[in-house]
Formats: structure tokens, sequence, C-alpha cells
């Protein structure tokens, strides 16, 4: 058995990068900044492989990200195109390496592998150890003994019964131990470090039992500000010389939490709220009910909600002329003052999603190939939208849709900038296209925010 590598804790941060992550969607993406930026930890999001002119542009920065699109592709795409990404972000010399995923886990052995990506992501670390936190109570999800849980509104429920995930169309959660989930998808060892003995003061005994010769995979507990303090502690104590990490954006509150106990790290000023805009720009992919009634709460408050047509884009001779109808109203709308809202589908029992295979069959498409058609459908729109006016404001829904409508935009990075709705933060637009840079855009899950979610976006939070 390898001993375990502690670091000696100095008495404040270490300069340079603290963190690196590559985000295995592009909302949960900005996820991660809004927890650093907030404590005061600059962060910079990379849509694509940055130049060297654009690295050096951010040098100041103390976490590095790059937005993929990991969560949509089989594991063989991972294998090809994880490393690079991995290796790039190596180069920045953060101790921390993360692989960040969705606090609802969205994985399977087929799509999204998270057991995949740490098999790779362990290979450019010498850590001895690959923790996992998944927690986030400012986001309501909490993982108890292995088990993790979210809240929707008022109600928690088990991950295998959360009225979204246990029907997600294309990573159903039919179990909510995330050892027993992991497992299928890595041969490696997963263990567990439960609340209990976190609170017990236990977990570094307990971290030093789980060690081998086989980097194992730790889940850590994480239920209250207690638990997440200590499971950040772990974590940075522990990191030895780097520790790579898939985990949600529960790994960067729960560093943060434990920097500021112990402290390292000073308490930032809040983030300015979000000022009004006269119009915003939506286009939403999300078949959550969250959404869902998101989208509805936009309808009958003075926004122009628009469908794309799922069955008409899933067919070549189709797909330009219905675009081209979604566009004209979204931009008809802008140019009389109102803000278009262009969505897909409206909660899982929507027809376009519960009639989406059969669409699929029909057009000779795989739902891998008819989701990615979907989100280019998407994604032409909003470029089309943004082009025929002068919206300055953005709002792009849903995890699997917002890589392909960011990527279309000619988006290099994302800043925060202000404050929205926890998770969802809105961002400052950094592009070598005159008509992007500087725009605003939020990026949103889809089981974050409240009903009047996109009248936040346009109204503000002051």
């Amino acid at each position: 058995m390898r001993m375990m590598n502690t670091t000696t804790q100095p008495h404040e941060l270490p300069p340079g990068p603290l963190l690196a992550y590559y985000g295995d969607d592009f909302t949960g993406s900005t996820d991660v900044m809004e927890a650093f930026t907030s404590a005061g930890v600059a962060t910079v999001l990379f849509l694509k492989t940055p130049s060297l002119a654009c690295v050096q542009r951010f040098a100041h920065m103390r976490c590095i990200g790059l937005a993929g699109t990991a969560r949509g592709h089989t594991p063989a795409w991972m294998g090809e195109h994880l490393p690079q990404a991995f290796s790039s972000l190596t180069a920045f010399g953060a101790p921390v390496l993360q692989y960040k995923v969705c606090s609802t886990f969205d994985s399977s052995a087929q799509r999204g592998s998270i057991g995949q990506a740490i098999d790779l992501g362990v290979k450019h670390s010498a850590g001895l150890w690959s923790p996992i936190i998944v927690g986030v109570p400012r986001l309501g999800r909490y993982q108890a003994f292995g088990n993790l849980f979210a809240a929707v509104g008022p109600q928690v429920h088990r991950l295998d019964r959360h009225p979204t995930m246990s029907r997600h169309p294309v990573t159903p959660m039919g179990e909510s131990d995330l050892r027993l989930h992991l497992g299928p998808q890595t041969g490696r060892r997963v263990e567990l470090i439960n609340l209990v003995t976190l609170k017990n003061g236990q977990g570094d005994a307990a971290l030093q039992a789980a060690m081998g010769d086989d980097t194992p995979v730790v889940l850590l507990d994480v239920m209250d500000e207690e638990t997440l303090a200590e499971a950040g502690r772990l974590v940075w104590e522990h990191r030895g010389p780097g520790v790579f990490s898939a985990s949600s954006s529960g790994l960067e509150y729960a560093l943060v939490a434990h920097w500021r106990q112990s402290g390292l790290l000073p308490e930032a000023p809040a983030l300015p709220k979000t000022t009004p805009v006269a119009v915003i720009a939506a286009v939403s992919g999300s078949c959550s009910p969250v959404t869902a009634a998101q989208i509805d709460w936009a309808s009958r408050h003075g926004f122009v909600t628009e469908r794309l047509n799922v069955a008409a884009v899933l067919e070549a001779d189709r797909r330009a002329a219905e675009v081209e109808k979604v566009v004209s109203v979204a931009v008809s709308a802008l140019r009389s003052g109102q803000s278009p809202l262009v969505y897909s589908a409206a909660g899982p029992d929507d027809p376009a999603v519960t009639g989406f295979a059969a669409h699929a069959q029909a057009a000779g498409l795989s739902l891998a190939e008819a989701n990615e058609e979907v989100g280019q459908a998407l994604a032409e729109t909003m470029r089309q939208v943004v082009l025929r006016s002068q919206v300055r404001r953005l709002a792009i829904a849903g995890g699997d849709s917002s890589g392909a409508v960011a990527g279309a935009l000619d988006i290099t990075a994302l800043t925060l900038s202000t404050q929205l709705v926890p998770g969802a933060p809105l961002c400052r637009v950094w592009s070598d296209t005159a008509r992007m840079d500087g725009m605003e855009v939020v990026l949103k899950g889809g089981q974050m925010g409240q009903a009047d979610f996109f009248g936040r976006v346009l109204n503000g939070t002051l």
C-alpha cells in the first residue's frame, strides 16, 4: 500500500492557478465560474482551445476552464478528445485538475461516461486518489451515504425518483447510489467517506484506509456546510503533487468553504446584481419540467414564445425553412420591443419528447444524430437572430444544446459579470468578432432557476 502524500499547508494560497477544469457541458461550466468568482477567485472559461495570446490576456486568472460537450458523447469519443483537453489544462500547473460534471451526475456507460473520464484523467495527475464531490447545498443537491438527492422547488427527491432525472431521455437515473451508478462505467475501485465519518473528524483516517496502489475513486458525502467544508479540506490537504477529480461545482464550493474556514481566503464583496435591459433573445433545448414552467411563465408575461418544429428540423428538405420561420418571428419580436423565446420542447411529456424516437427513425437518424440536429437548429436560430438584430443579452437553456448554440456564436471566452440565479450567472462574452465581443449571455441547465427565470434575465435582479 502506498502511503498518503499529504501537503504541508501554508498560511496563504499558492501563487498561480489553483484549479483547471474541463466542463462536460456548457451550462455546467459557467456554474464553476459562479462558485469561484463570487468567492473572489478570478475565473475564465474558454469555449475553445485558447491561443497563446488569449492565454496571456487572462494570465492573472486563478482558475481556468474549458467548456466541452463530453456529456453527450460515447466513451470512444471521450477517449479521442479528452486526453488533449486534459493535457492543455495540465500545462497551467494547477494543483487540482477537474472534469466538471452535472450536479445530477448525468451519465451512463454508453453516453457521457464519468467513469471513462476518470480513467483518462488520472493519467494526467500524480495524485494517489481521485475524489468526487457532487453535493451542492446551495443548489439543492445532497449526497448521503453515497446516495444523491436533488431538490425541485421545496421537494427533495432521491435521484432515481426525481421527476426529471429518473426519466431523462438520454441518461435516465435508475440508481441513486453513486457507487452502483458509477460501477458499470469504470473498473476502478470506488470508495465512500460518509457524512458520519466526516462529522466525527475521521475523514483523514478513512482516506488513509481507502488508499492502495490503484488510485481509487473516493466519493465524499456532502449534506450541509459542515460536511462541505470538511470535504474541501480533505481534497486540499491531500492533493499531494496534484489530484484529478470528477466533481460538480460542489468541489469549488467545498474548496472555498475550507479556504475561508482556515483563513486562506478572505470574504469577497458580493457580485453586482443584474441590471434590466429592453429586450433579450432566448432559446431552449431543455425538456425539463422546470424549464417548461419557465417557458409558460414567459408566454404569460410578454415574451413571444415560438416552438421549433422538431420533426421538421430532422428532415433535410424542411430544416432550413423551419429555422427561417422561427428566426423571422424572433427578429420581428425584437424590432417591436418584445423578447423572443424559441423552444424545442416544453417538459418531458411534450409530444416533441415522447415522439422523438419516432421522428428520428422517420428521418433515418439515430437518437444521437437527431439530438445533434436539434441543437444545430437552435444554434443557427440564435446566430441568425444576433446577426439580424441589435440584441445584446442572450439566454440559452439546456445543457446538451448549449454547446452547439454557444459554439455557433464565435465566443472565445466567458467571464462572470453579475449574479442572476444560483447555478446560472450572467456572463460577459470575449470574442474576436466585434458583434459578439462584450455581449451578455446566461447558460442555464434544465433544472436551474425559478418560474420567472427568463423574466430575471430581462428585468434584472436589482
